[in-house]
């Protein structure tokens, strides 16, 4: 039977999202999970921690810059084919990156991973929104999908931290042998058949390229700028280059007959308050939850095990609440559903705002619940949304600008709250001496009372950066009263969605 050929699927579309969540979690894991094989990839190289450094940053630049690519092949070749490559590349490339011998070979073999990975995300929610053809059942599932995109950033500590203590860091890449070949035969005999719903012929080579270069610089001083100095002559040069590529980029997309980004996209009202949207939440989400472990493990002495047990809470809330949120936007406007959960979110994030030295287990798991209640409520209409607000044919490229979208963001939380907290240490050291009177000239007395002052300051900092962070979540309950509800195609799914077939 040909692709052409109109065949009822033999499956449960539900497998389909299953599958495409196995590849979606792996991926997404092995983004954060390897930063907890450093220390032992640092000492096995014999290099410094800031070379060490560059083994993430290389997979983050690779991944960014080829999001764009493979969501615009996705509609020109059909998105299982791929989906299914770039999986098998991805596990081939791991194993290789498992039995690296020096940084150079870790690296490179980075690099590939973060380019191959880059694919599945585009593919897979594109794969998501053409199998499921009932709008109601698609925004469910496209909200189970986010929540597997949003928990593999969270699960990191929980996977690597056992498999580092018990065998060692190298088990960071071959873990993905087993579980990718399971992901493979899942792939061959689940997904659809789709046919490429791009007819126009060519590639955008010159705008693909000029947006490599944005992007690689972007996410460079972003991940480099901590250490270089956000005003220092190296990130000013990368802000120079993204500026001058960017613009580059929008006059060559003008012009283009068939451009890697359709810059209509942003005059979409909806796709484009969703952008900013997913911008403002990944954000505050990513910049939030990057700061926990290394609270939970510095100030309240967990190990990298128990503290990926605080998000097991988490992760559960967010699976269950993704498919309520689909059943609510049957009951409720859009911009009142998302708005509900971003201020849930933005109330979970808050909770961590007392936290210090007496902080239990309890008190961590608590707030994330809560934040993953709401982040799941929300995510599921907006990211079904996002789909539903674009034309069928550019269903590839939406989908892979939202998740740039999402990882720029992450980015960018990540800097802006690594450098919030480092201000206002400095600044709660500065108070706190002030205020401190030390009636002795002991030189242990002083040292051991200026010692306790570092440590009360660093504790007082991170309930403060936890206030601004739900702060900017609650920018975000603002912005979803904005996003206005796209047209319900159902009746139309046939013309506006290619038909997939299950082939055996």
């Amino acid at each position: 039977m040909t692709n052409s050929e109109v065949k009822k699927p033999t499956h449960s579309p539900w497998i389909v999202l299953i599958t495409v969540m196995v590849g979606t979690l792996l991926i997404g894991l092995d983004r954060t999970v390897v930063n907890l094989g450093l220390p032992g990839m640092i000492s096995d190289f014999n290099i410094t921690v800031s070379a060490a450094g560059w083994i993430a940053t290389a997979y983050i630049i690779s991944n960014a810059v080829f999001v764009p690519v493979f969501g615009k092949l996705g509609d020109k070749l059909g998105n299982r084919i791929i989906y299914l490559w770039s999986f098998v590349a991805f596990v081939i490339i791991s194993v290789f990156a498992g039995l690296s011998w020096n940084l150079s070979s870790m690296i490179f073999f980075r690099v590939l991973q973060g380019l191959v990975g880059a694919a599945v995300y585009p593919t897979a929610m594109a794969l998501i929104a053409k199998t499921f053809k009932d709008p109601q059942q698609r925004t469910q599932a496209l909200g189970l999908w986010s929540a597997s995109f949003a928990v593999s950033a969270v699960l990191g500590p929980l996977i690597g931290g056992p498999l580092i203590d018990n065998l060692s860091w190298r088990w960071l890449f071959y873990i993905n042998l087993p579980v990718g070949i399971i992901g493979i035969f899942m792939t061959l005999w689940y997904l659809p058949h789709d046919k490429p719903v791009d007819k126009k012929s060519g590639f955008d080579y010159k705008g693909a390229s000029v947006l490599a270069i944005a992007l690689t610089s972007l996410v460079l001083v972003l991940e480099k700028g901590r250490d270089w100095g956000w005003v220092s002559w190296e990130s000013v040069i990368f802000y120079v280059l993204v500026a001058i590529a960017l613009t580059v980029f929008y006059f060559i997309e003008k012009r283009a007959k068939d451009p890697i980004v359709d810059l209509k996209l942003f005059s979409n009202r909806i796709y484009s308050n969703i952008l900013l949207l997913s911008f403002i939440t990944f954000g505050g989400m990513m910049g939030a939850m990057f700061l926990l472990p290394v609270f939970a493990q510095t100030y309240l002495g967990f190990n990298a095990t128990e503290t990926g047990f605080l998000f097991i809470p988490m992760a559960l809330s967010m699976f269950v609440a993704a498919p309520l949120g689909g059943y609510l936007s049957r009951k409720i406007p859009l911009k009142y559903l998302v708005s509900i959960g971003m201020a849930i979110s933005a109330f979970g994030i808050y909770l961590f705002s007392g936290l210090d030295v007496k902080t239990t287990a309890l008190d961590l798991i608590i707030p994330l619940i809560v934040f993953a209640l709401g982040m799941g409520l929300g995510m599921a209409p907006m990211t079904a949304a996002a789909t539903n607000s674009v034309p069928a044919n550019e269903v590839g490229v939406s989908s892979a600008l939202l998740n740039l979208v999402r990882n720029i963001a992450g980015a960018v939380g990540i800097a802006f709250f690594s450098t919030v907290l480092s201000n206002i240490i400095e600044s709660n050291v500065l108070q706190l001496g002030q205020d401190a009177i030390i009636n002795t000239t002991n030189p242990q007395v002083i040292q051991t009372v200026s010692a306790l002052i570092i440590l009360k300051a660093q504790v007082m900092a991170y309930g403060d950066v936890f206030v601004i962070a739900s702060c900017v979540m609650a920018v975000g309950v603002i912005v979803a009263l904005f996003l206005r509800q796209p047209k319900m195609q159902a009746e139309h799914t046939k013309e506006e969605l290619p038909t997939t077939t299950i082939i055996h």
